[in-house]
């Protein structure tokens, strides 16, 4: 067991790192629009050369949206930090999952009833995760990751929307719905599928 908090530890250094590069980048960037670094001096050549192949594709989705290139870099490392984010709580959800597993192997009913309560909430909170961020790189609505996603959490999220002012362009109800799943649902149908605490 001692493999796993070894791929956590190297999953954290390379997130970190990654999102060390995108700040470097998004800095130098900033530097060569306010005119700080000269944009042909040395570094921001060897940014703009090691960095181009993350950025030019964004660059190009964000040009067909209608928005200024320039904003590559922030949305770089945007990128970086939400993956980052659901990378790792991907990985501490699998872990769990294991630790789980191993526990469910002498356990008895309510053992099993609540871990399939955490699995159910897990792959919800999956699913929202897949609506939020499918909303934001426009992931086609009729494909299977965009419509099983749907079809797991409209039952929160349409409640959620009517009630929930208007933001012009901006959905906040998947995240409204995380929350409630994450700080409300959960913890509530966990602490009662565990039964009184000696």
């Amino acid at each position: 067991m001692t493999i796993i908090p070894t791929v956590y530890f190297v999953v954290r250094g390379v997130i970190v790192a990654a999102l060390a590069c995108s700040l470097v980048v998004a800095a130098t960037h900033w530097a060569v629009r306010r005119r700080t670094l000269n944009a042909f001096g040395a570094w921001p050549r060897f940014v703009r050369r090691t960095s181009d192949p993350l950025l030019q594709p964004i660059e190009r989705r964000i040009i067909r949206s209608g928005g200024n290139p320039q904003d590559a870099p922030l949305w770089l490392l945007g990128i970086v930090i939400v993956l980052g984010l659901v990378i790792l709580w991907l990985l501490g959800w699998v872990t769990q999952g294991i630790a789980m597993l191993a526990v469910l192997a002498r356990g008895g009913p309510s053992d099993w009833a609540y871990a399939a309560a955490r699995v159910l909430f897990g792959v919800l909170k999956l699913a929202l995760i897949v609506r939020v961020v499918g909303s934001w790189i426009r992931l086609s609505p009729t494909g299977w990751p965009a419509r099983t996603a749907h079809a797991l959490t409209n039952w929160l999220v349409r409640p959620i929307r009517t009630f929930l002012p208007s933001f012009g362009p901006f959905d906040f109800s998947p995240m409204v719905a995380w929350i409630l799943i994450s700080w409300i649902l959960e913890p509530l149908v966990l602490r009662l599928l565990a039964g009184p605490t000696v």
